[in-house]
């Protein structure tokens, strides 16, 4: 059993698992599924079920279901994405998404098929949860869950492909944002506050930092094959300092949102990270190395690790502090 929970923390750390390992059911599951950038998801998740902590209709059950359901959605979104990149010909041996981590199906692990039925099983356990939820909730259930099954599918699917017209980066932002945890909280107490769509913006605008430097890492050969990412668009330096700029108003935001007492004095603990964002900004304006640091990870990829630094603890401490302020409520002004 060791010998598995260490496969399991190896490959949440780095979407790899060593060749001296012994692959196990789990571990395989999780590398089909990316389960190492699920972190985000279930940040979001949290930020929604503690936003939604002080209401008195709050439904654990009902935040239970929706914590399931939307990490189940984004293990469809991430095997989809596979499909539809290998389909359209983007994936191959090649392509940066082989060599960082390995492809489902490049890699052997399952056939296309069998993704196609992964996909599918995956899907229909969410839409049990969603049909369950919205006869409990209503139909704004199916309208969050409808509305990011749209930008996930076409994240990459034919005929829109977001990701292909700059639209990625905006798509994510919305996700895992205002749906994902305005949608947590609606599900959690049966009712969307305006203030709560705001509170999502900070971690939304961290997690699009992560694709953002994806995108960079990938800059060159999305060029070559066409696909035109917001990094490709905007070009190499415009779009690592707005990738900059985002992550520090991460924190002009948070600030601002507890001066006027939206958030919880306690949320300040998030500035606990400044000193790791100060190392982040420092490797952004920096050259990418030309070859891989000793022991680092997921090799090409870099920027985009960086970003993960940032948004892991960053997340993480927001959820700290918005658990210790449902705990024990400070707020500015009231």
């Amino acid at each position: 059993m060791s010998g598995r929970l260490h496969n399991w923390g190896e490959i949440i750390r780095t979407q790899n698992l060593s060749s001296e390992r012994t692959m196990d059911p789990i571990s395989r599951w999780l590398l089909i599924t990316r389960a190492s950038v699920f972190p985000m998801t279930i940040i979001s998740a949290l930020i929604g079920g503690l936003l939604a902590a002080g209401a008195p209709t709050a439904d654990w059950l009902y935040f239970a279901l929706a914590f399931i359901g939307l990490v189940a959605a984004h293990a469809a979104n991430n095997m989809i994405n596979d499909y539809f990149d290998l389909e359209s010909g983007v994936d191959n041996a090649e392509y940066i998404r082989a060599q960082y981590a390995p492809h489902p199906v490049l890699s052997g692990m399952i056939s296309k098929r069998g993704l196609l039925i992964a996909i599918a099983v995956v899907n229909f356990v969410d839409l049990a949860i969603l049909l369950y939820l919205t006869d409990a909730r209503g139909w704004p259930v199916a309208a969050f869950a409808l509305m990011g099954l749209f930008i996930s599918v076409f994240y990459v699917a034919p005929p829109v492909k977001l990701k292909h017209h700059g639209m990625g980066e905006p798509g994510v932002f919305i996700v895992w944002g205002p749906l994902m945890i305005g949608g947590t909280y609606y599900v959690t107490t049966g009712a969307l506050q305006p203030w709560v769509l705001v509170a999502s913006l900070p971690y939304a605008i961290l997690v699009t930092c992560v694709l953002m430097g994806k995108h960079l890492d990938k800059f060159e050969a999305d060029a070559v094959k066409g696909i035109h990412t917001l990094p490709v668009i905007l070009g190499r330096e415009r779009a690592g300092f707005l990738t900059q700029e985002l992550m520090v108003s991460f924190f002009v935001l948070v600030l601002c949102l507890v001066l006027v007492g939206t958030l919880g004095v306690w949320t300040l603990l998030t500035f606990a990270a400044v000193p790791r964002l100060l190392r982040v900004l420092k490797v952004y304006n920096q050259p990418r190395p030309a070859q891989a640091p000793p022991n680092f990870p997921i090799w090409p990829l870099w920027y985009v690790t960086w970003a993960f630094v940032i948004t892991r603890s960053a997340g993480s401490l927001l959820v700290l502090g918005l658990l210790l302020d449902a705990i024990w409520p400070i707020h500015l002004g009231s």
